[in-house]
């Protein structure tokens, strides 16, 4: 058996397992846990022609500020895969790795009797954050051509009868890194361009089978730079998609649940409130869960909400920060704390 076939047959397990343990977690939303990608973004360069060389570094006024802590997480964290630079026409190259990505979740969900399904896949603003633009004449042209190549995959991770999940870092982590050169109201411009380039590569796509996840890194660190939830919630809510994930369970954002007091959710909209942090090893107890999604009902209405988890535990292979065992304990926590809440609230 060749490498190749090997990956293949160990990545189908390996999906096969993960949306197997979900269900007898108690999770009535699964997915694949991304087993088919290294990671939630560069994997496109993959998939892709147009990507070479490689991106240069974001600022990162963390480490400036915090030389110590960068190094400490420096020797507990492999390096970040390399990121290339788009340096040619942006096109798809290997079209069945989407495929197979695809009949491994539709296999894994029938094997496990889940019927609420969502796949994700990067924003056209996140992968041209992560890989750098240096072939179009402007970033605006190169985003508006990878959501012209993009919207084949968010269009079959429809057609599959999943829902599709598209991950927007950009919209909140770019202002530190990507973005930190600019001011507020120049990086609410990019945003909301970046929400343009959205809407247009799903226009074609039903938006209540669709949400967008919206986060501050899943990575610990101090956070103290992260653009507040207030300064970009009118312009996140005007993304296309139904379901909005956002980060809220973490130190730094907990207390965002009341922006959505002053900040309507537009009628129609569901928000996906992170109320498990995934980047601690502490296992959230039931009753905080609870206290949390009690919260956020309270603010935008109990049938507007779904409980979820801040992002991803482990975003790319070889960064794991939450043990493995510590990751389903926090889920069980996350089921418990939602039955109990909707034992207060109905």
């Amino acid at each position: 058996m060749s490498d190749e076939a090997a990956l293949a047959g160990r990545t189908r397990s390996a999906v096969l397992d993960v949306v197997k343990k979900q269900r007898e977690t108690g999770l009535a939303v699964v997915n694949d846990g991304e087993q088919g990608r290294a990671d939630y973004t560069i994997y496109v360069k993959d998939r892709l022609t147009g990507f070479a060389g490689e991106s240069s570094s974001w600022p990162n006024p963390d480490a400036e500020e915090f030389p110590e802590w960068t190094e400490m997480a420096r020797q507990f964290a492999p390096p970040f895969q390399k990121r290339p630079a788009c340096t040619g026409p942006v096109a798809w190259k290997d079209w069945p790795a989407v495929e197979r990505d695809i009949q491994n979740l539709k296999d894994g969900a029938a094997a496990a009797g889940a019927d609420e399904v969502f796949m994700t896949s990067p924003s056209p603003g996140q992968i041209g954050r992560f890989l750098q633009n240096r072939y179009y004449p402007s970033d605006e042209k190169y985003l508006y051509t990878l959501a012209d190549v993009m919207k084949r995959e968010y269009k079959a991770i429809v057609d599959a009868g999943f829902v599709l999940q598209i991950d927007c870092p950009d919209l909140a982590l770019g202002r530190h890194t990507q973005f930190a050169n600019l001011t507020l109201r120049e990086f609410r411009d990019v945003a909301a361009m970046h929400v343009e380039v959205l809407n247009y590569a799903v226009a074609d796509l039903a938006p209540d089978r669709m949400r967008i996840h919206v986060c501050w890194a899943s990575t610990g660190g101090p956070h103290h730079r992260d653009v507040p939830l207030r300064d970009i919630a009118d312009v996140v809510i005007k993304a296309r998609p139904v379901g909005l994930v956002i980060a809220g369970a973490n130190p730094r954002h907990e207390h965002e649940w009341k922006v959505w007091k002053d900040v309507k959710l537009p009628a129609g909209k569901v928000l996906v409130a992170g109320v498990i942090d995934s980047t601690t090893n502490f296992i959230e107890h039931p009753e905080l869960v609870a206290e949390r999604i009690e919260r956020y009902a309270g603010v935008v209405g109990r049938e507007n909400l779904i409980a979820g988890v801040d992002c991803g535990f482990g975003t790319f292979a070889g960064r794991v920060q939450v043990d493995t065992n510590i990751v389903w304990h926090k889920l069980r926590a996350l089921v418990e704390g939602a039955a109990r809440a909707s034992r207060a609230l109905w």
